[in-house]
């Protein structure tokens, strides 16, 4: 099973107060291809690196668990995001980040690809945007898609064009997670279950609501599901979401869009506690650290006891 995340690598500056600046490799899709293969996947990123010291840090951190790169395309500097956390652990952004993947020399990917990943700023920041949704169209009769759109308003523009943007990648995914301040922010007020309703319209077979301390929510057309989150001590919220993303796709690996479309109740419990788990070890430390698979197990031991 080969996947290929498509997406932004960024160097996170995390601020806490009182301590000093400490920088992080980051971005939501490498985040998920890290967390892919730490839970051992055979996995490459397609995304875009300068030749500077952020960029040598993410190459390292990324090559380090096993992703193989494919980059499209060198920025004058590697993308980053100023991360203030509050005296809760949770995060706020503030972005330095272009986009510009070109399909005009497109870097070699795996072939067969089997999964695609997108999401994040990658997949509605133009130029680049373009050449994302083009590539997922071409692999998608052979490849599942799932699709991330970690919004962050002061990159999205114009909230119904970004509307627009977001809602075309949902109708090009077989899975679609996102978190409930991401519903919040694209339809405000409106329920997560009938924003999830509505997207499974526009052709996903399964959406999944992450909703921080209060767990998370699968909903397909036969069933709604929800769970708990894991009691836990949080040192920050980095990455959390990404972790939970790259556990799910884990989980589901090899799934066609028949079985995706007939994931059950108890699958789809089953799917939610160990993606919460996930994201539970991820906050209990510092940056987007997501689990092995040895420590993925050993916390869904630890729960169930």
């Amino acid at each position: 099973m080969s996947f290929l995340v498509i997406g932004e690598c960024v160097a996170d500056i995390v601020r806490d107060p009182g301590a000093a600046d400490v920088v992080h490799p980051g971005g939501s899709p490498a985040n998920v291809a890290h967390g892919l293969a730490r839970l051992g996947r055979d996995t490459t990123l397609l995304t875009q690196l300068a030749d500077d010291a952020s960029g040598r840090l993410i190459t390292g951190h990324l090559t380090g668990a096993g992703v193989r790169l494919a980059v499209g395309g060198v920025p004058a500097r590697t993308p980053s995001a100023v991360v203030s956390l509050d005296g809760r652990g949770r995060a706020t952004y503030s972005f330095d980040i272009t986009w510009t993947l070109s399909a005009e020399e497109p870097p070699a990917t795996p072939a067969p690809v089997r999964h695609v990943h997108l999401g994040s700023i990658a997949a509605v920041t133009e130029p680049g945007a373009a050449t994302v949704l083009a590539l997922t169209e071409r692999l998608r009769p052979a490849a599942t898609v799932s699709y991330d759109p970690n919004v962050r308003p002061a990159l999205m523009g114009e909230h119904e064009a970004a509307v627009a943007r977001v809602e075309r990648c949902v109708a090009l995914a077989d899975l679609v997670k996102a978190s409930d301040e991401d519903l919040a922010w694209l339809h405000p007020g409106e329920p997560p279950e009938a924003v999830a309703a509505r997207w499974l319209a526009l052709g996903p077979a399964v959406v999944l609501v992450t909703r921080g301390g209060d767990g998370a929510l699968a909903v397909t057309r036969e069933h709604t599901v929800a769970v708990g989150a894991p009691a836990v001590s949080v040192v920050d919220t980095v990455g959390a979401g990404d972790s939970f993303m790259s556990a799910v796709l884990d989980a589901l690996a090899g799934r066609d869009r028949a079985g995706l479309a007939g994931l059950g109740r108890a699958e789809l419990a089953g799917l939610l506690a160990r993606a919460t788990a996930a994201a539970a070890v991820t906050v209990s430390r510092a940056g987007a650290q997501p689990p092995d698979r040895a420590e993925l197990d050993a916390a869904l031991a630890g729960d169930r006891g």
